[in-house]
């Protein structure tokens, strides 16, 4: 842990990482069904086709959008507007990540595949949306998605941050890979989810946490 002493800059994911992994499926499990929806109006196909070509471009091209536009030339926004309206009254404030978050000496953002309304919408639900000193969405991405090493480099130029002073937080553990090459210090949030397990094993994760605000504490003691 001493390794993360001094660092100035948190990049957080959003989904599975800003909230527990008990709280993944409710929510992206609304998000991925309304995503099969769209797909099979859009395309004209029924929902299990609907629900294969999902599954398939997020496979091969890290979102199911990225496959999308790609293969049947998507509006972005139309669908990214439609897939995050989704139900949160579930989601309660989180105290405890609040206080963390608020003892935290250093710059705070947020990185996610996600749009920026579902970036609002999540930390509003949290309590925790005056907290973060920017945030980069797949939007200002240009549609590029982790892990893409691309989207990285215009994250840390957005945020003007220097990568060896920095640390990444995810749930899915190939997404960190990049922030590692680029410099950055790693740390996976454990779950067991095929997808966001896939690599942990690997070295260019750092540190392996199962609570981010158990986690930010120590950091916070350390400093």
């Amino acid at each position: 842990m001493k390794d993360f002493k001094n660092i100035k800059n948190f990049i957080f994911d959003l989904d599975g990482t800003l909230y527990g992994q008990d709280m993944l499926e409710k929510i992206f499990g609304q998000v991925s069904k309304r995503m099969g929806e769209f797909i099979s109006q859009k395309l004209n196909v029924n929902l299990e086709k609907a629900k294969e070509l999902q599954k398939n471009y997020f496979h091969k091209y890290n979102t199911s959008l990225n496959g999308l536009i790609i293969h049947h030339d998507i509006n972005p926004q139309e669908f990214l507007k439609f897939v995050h309206e989704i139900n949160l009254d579930f989601l309660k404030k989180d105290i405890v990540l609040r206080e963390e978050l608020l003892k935290l000496e250093a710059k705070k953002y947020i990185y996610t595949n996600g749009s920026f309304e579902h970036i609002d919408q999540i930390i509003k639900s949290l309590g925790i949306e005056d907290l973060f000193d920017g945030t980069f969405d797949i939007v200002e991405a240009n549609y590029v998605p982790k892990p893409s090493i691309k989207s990285y480099k215009n994250m840390i130029k957005k945020f003007n941050i220097d990568p060896k002073e920095s640390v990444f937080i995810e749930d899915i553990a190939m997404n960190l890979e990049p922030a590692k090459k680029l410099g950055m210090k790693t740390v996976w949030i454990e779950n067991e989810e095929y997808w966001g397990k896939k690599n942990s094993n690997k070295d260019f994760i750092d540190l392996k946490i199962k609570k981010l605000s158990s986690f930010l504490k120590e950091i916070n003691i350390l400093n």
